[in-house]
């Protein structure tokens, strides 16, 4: 055996296994290490802006998801506002505060405690029974934190609640920036991808006077995790010089080429995965057509889930859906006759936690539940997969029965 290199067979395995090219080692800071993956970064955020209808085009990058979006929306609005806070920290600013409503996602309050504005100070909006933000309680707030001696600089609307599912009305919100110079952004990571439908893009209209917006494909638009932009309006560099450490080892401003592909420093971190190359992939594959195609599908079928719920004895909707986030309850027979209050409520809010249990067991489906403000556990069902058929959606909702009939 003298002489003989022996690799070990788990060693050999792994040697013949292709690298995937979304885990290139490539990494996108300077656009001579990653030349390929940052023109199309370029090339699908300028698809997305043109989307968005900011005609004089703007700015953007990808990041690791709709949380960071959403963080460097609240730090690029402070930016704006106080530009000295950068290098003088927290002393430089007044108190600022931040709007949002009732309903957004919780990545708000995390971003305000992480940027030392404090979580005190992200101002709660009411909402109406729909989920909507209700533009003149936005005012009310707006006119509290002038009275306090606090400064109202970034008002965050969402189109598409994580519950609900619900779109904010972006258009009367920005007559209302505007009247008081706020930045407006829209936290969008759930129902950015209306904007592929023509039938359904109409729930984000306005967008195109927001500020800056937060658009996750790998949501609605089922591209590989992590797959998430933000984009700006702004085209004067603000992105850049909110976040940029000038490092001379890497962002040389006197290199042979258009130093802007180095987008390293516009960013918060330095590596970064080309995750703009899945949804660019993905788009080239299906084509638009086919990508308008798989969102109206997918509201088609949240519909049509809607109309059984309604027809099913036992089976309530808390509302007809407005996207693709379907919430409901299932009664079981022995408390159809119960009349509405706290009895049956009490009762009901014990109903979904079993039947998730059951399934679970059995293994036969995963359904999530939750409360939302005084309502017992419902079932909250999010339809997007292009493989769901309406056999499934009948089967989920024969199987809830099933498990819970006995309850």
């Amino acid at each position: 055996m003298q002489g003989w290199s022996l690799t070990p067979w788990w060693q050999a395995s792994l040697l013949k296994q292709p690298k995937p090219v979304c885990e290139s080692q490539n990494s996108l800071y300077t656009y001579e290490v990653a030349p390929v993956f940052t023109l199309m970064e370029e090339a699908v955020l300028r698809k997305m802006i043109e989307m968005v209808g900011w005609k004089e085009g703007g700015d953007g990058i990808f990041n690791p998801g709709g949380s960071m979006s959403n963080m460097y929306a609240v730090n690029l609005a402070r930016y704006r506002y106080c530009r000295d806070i950068k290098m003088n920290g927290l002393f430089a600013a007044p108190r600022m505060v931040i709007l949002t409503s009732q309903e957004c996602h919780y990545s708000i309050s995390k971003a305000a405690a992480l940027l030392g504005i404090g979580t005190k100070n992200v101002y709660v909006v009411p909402s109406d029974k729909r989920g909507k933000m209700i533009p003149s309680a936005l005012e009310d707030q707006i006119k509290r934190a002038k009275s306090e001696g606090a400064v109202p600089f970034m008002v965050n609307a969402t189109a598409g609640t994580t519950v609900l599912g619900a779109f904010d009305p972006i258009d009367e919100i920005a007559d209302i920036c505007e009247k008081y110079d706020l930045w407006l952004h829209v936290d969008a990571c759930w129902g950015g991808a209306a904007l592929m439908s023509n039938k359904h893009k109409h729930l984000l209209n306005g967008i195109h006077r927001v500020n800056s917006m937060a658009w996750n494909p790998h949501k609605m638009m089922m591209a590989s995790l992590q797959c998430s932009a933000f984009l700006v309006r702004d085209k004067t560099s603000l992105l850049q010089h909110c976040h940029s450490a000038q490092a001379s080892y890497l962002f040389q401003q006197d290199k042979f080429y258009d130093v802007s592909y180095d987008t390293g420093d516009k960013s918060v971190q330095c590596s970064r995965k080309p995750d703009a190359f899945k949804f660019w992939l993905m788009w080239k594959a299906l084509g638009t057509t086919e990508m308008e195609q798989r969102v109206d599908r997918a509201l088609a079928l949240a519909r049509y889930l809607a109309q059984e719920i309604n027809k099913r004895e036992g089976f309530q909707l808390l509302m007809e859906p407005e996207f693709a986030n379907v919430c409901f309850w299932y009664i079981p027979p022995s408390l159809r006759n119960l009349p509405a209050g706290p009895e049956l409520w009490e009762k009901l809010h014990t109903v979904a936690p079993v039947v998730k249990e059951r399934m679970m067991k059995k293994g036969s489906m995963m359904v999530g539940y939750q409360t939302h403000r005084d309502k017992p556990n419902f079932f909250r069902m999010v339809v997007i997969s292009p493989q769901v058929s309406r056999e499934d959606l009948d089967f989920a909702l024969d199987e809830i029965q099933h498990l819970g009939k006995d309850l």
